[in-house]
This record gives structure tokens, C-alpha cells and sequence, in this order.
């Protein structure tokens, strides 16, 4: 909300040209992939939520439980505007407002994916396991 009143299109440079804060919709994914498949975005989000809804049951190893915290958070965050957000539900545009150089303008829902997605690759080559093997089935 602090984005859609304080922005505009134009950047608003924040550590030069680096780091500035841009005002954009943006009705597709990662990169402005799929941009006419918003519906279908909003269905695998809402697949992601209760995906991670039903596996957060199982797990007990603190790092897994940060992992998917963040992806919740992300894809909620998103989803939150793709409902609610113009032109009309399932249709809306995810406000994007980071911008970076030779990067899509993003925000803290898709930066909270990114996060998740590391941790979970670390998890997974360090052959961290969802359940801790001390905990009692």
C-alpha cells in the first residue's frame, strides 16, 4: 500500500542508480513471463498455499519450517493482489516496485520466494530432512 501511494513511474533513486523504487504492474510471473495467464496463477498459488499447508504438518526441522514460512509469505503476498487488486478477481496485477539494473522490477513477495527457493536447495544438497530423526512419529 506504501508503494501504490509514494511512487510513481518514474525510478526514485534510493543508492544511485543501483537501487531505486519504481511504481509497475505486473499481470504475469518472475521476469513478466505468462503475462495472460493470470488465472492460472492464481490457481497454482492457491495449489502452493495448501501444498505447503499439508506438508508444514509433517515436518518438525526448524530450517524446513523457515523455508516454507517464506514461500507462504511470498505466494500469499502475491496472491493477496492477484485477488484484490484491478482489473477484477483472479485477474489482478501484482504491484512490483525494487528495481535493480538489468533486473525485472520486483518486490518483497517474489524476493521472500527467492529466499525460500535457496534455503530449500541448501536444504536438499545438505541432505537436510523435513522430519528430524530425533523427533518421535
Amino acid at each position: 500500500m506504501l508503494a501504490l501511494h509514494t511512487l510513481g513511474v518514474n525510478p526514485k533513486p534510493i543508492l544511485g542508480s543501483f537501487l531505486q523504487l519504481q511504481l509497475t504492474a505486473n499481470s504475469g510471473a518472475a521476469f513478466g513471463i505468462a503475462q495472460s495467464a493470470t488465472v492460472f496463477l492464481s490457481l497454482l498459488s492457491f495449489l502452493g498455499v495448501a501444498g505447503i499447508y499439508l506438508f508444514s504438518k509433517s515436518i518438525t526441522a526448524r530450517s524446513w519450517g523457515i523455508a516454507l514460512g517464506f514461500l507462504l509469505g511470498g505466494i500469499s503476498g502475491n496472491l493477496v493482489d492477484r485477488l484484490f487488486r484491478p482489473p477484477y478477481l483472479l485477474h489482478g496485477q501484482v504491484v512490483d516496485w525494487i528495481r535493480l539494473p538489468h533486473w525485472p522490477i520486483f518486490n518483497l513477495a517474489d524476493t521472500s520466494i527467492v529466499i525460500s527457493a535457496v534455503t530449500i536447495a541448501i536444504l536438499l544438497i545438505n541432505d537436510v530432512k523435513p522430519r528430524s530423526r530425533y523427533d518421535v512419529p
